[in-house]
């Protein structure tokens, strides 16, 4: 049997002597099936022609993602702790390269998603490095397309997966989108891991808040209301997105709240 993935989101999905009919992340309303239909790959076809590239991002955390690129090309982010390495988010592929240059650096203790378009290969990641557990939202679960043991359901408002290390559910994208603060982070000024919860734009001094990116459809201002309640008793200086590059480095929190005041004023404009 083979654990296929989706080639447009990245999602791997419980092992099957035949690909899916469908993919149920995609079907969904906040994504999209390839204009090509839909299409599958494994990890033994990926194995063939794609690699990891891992750099830092800045002391302490470093970015992780594939070429060529795989879904949407979104990255992991391993953050290193004392109390054991943290992967926030997942993509896809997953070798012994990686391996080895990931336990260079730590390892993995934990890994913690931030919302189901980011699962990637989450399971085969945690297997890849001890049976790591996956840290998920209790209401994420029925997205979950390979269940396994090693998935742990929390469904608190915040929940700690390490020293200085902590999961917020914001709502908004998800019901169980969450954000991962960082407290050493920013050289200690703490860092917001927000991915497509708060939505860094390009011009990397806002975010925005979204129901469905690709497909336009936007939060409503209590929505969006709740999200920046759920951040603001946090310190962080840096915003961190899944792409390299569209991340606020500094004056994070302040660019949330006038973002959180300029979205919702245009949503209400006559």
């Amino acid at each position: 049997m083979e654990n296929y993935i989706c080639v447009t989101c990245g999602v791997e999905y419980a092992g099957s002597d035949e690909a899916p009919a469908h993919c149920l992340v995609c079907e969904d309303e906040r994504q999209y099936i390839s204009w090509g239909g839909q299409q599958w790959t494994t990890l033994t076809d990926l194995r063939r022609n794609h690699r990891n590239i891992i750099h830092e991002v800045e002391p302490g955390m470093f970015s992780i993602h594939t070429e060529p690129q795989v879904g949407i090309g979104q990255r992991a982010l391993l953050v290193q702790s004392p109390s054991g390495n943290v992967l926030w988010d997942c993509i896809s592929l997953i070798d012994e390269a990686t391996i080895e240059e990931v336990n260079a650096l730590g390892g993995i203790a934990s890994i913690t998603i931030s919302h189901p378009h980011m699962f990637g290969s989450m399971v085969a990641w945690s297997h890849a490095f001890g049976n790591a557990p996956i840290k998920l939202h209790a209401s994420l679960e029925r997205w979950v397309m390979r269940p396994d043991p090693v998935i742990e359901y929390w469904n608190t408002e915040t929940h700690e997966v390490g020293e200085g290390l902590t999961l917020i559910r914001c709502g908004g994208h998800f019901t169980g989108s969450t954000a991962l603060h960082w407290a050493a982070g920013a050289e200690g000024r703490g860092a917001l891991l927000s991915c497509d919860t708060l939505f860094v734009t390009k011009d990397r001094r806002h975010v925005t808040f979204m129901y469905s990116i690709p497909n336009y459809i936007p939060v409503s201002a209590s929505q969006v209301d709740r999200i920046v309640a759920a951040v603001e008793p946090y310190p962080y200086d840096r915003v961190y997105s899944q792409f390299d590059g569209l991340e606020i480095l500094s004056g994070g929190k302040e660019a949330v709240r006038q973002s959180a005041a300029r979205y919702k004023q245009a949503i209400s404009a006559p």
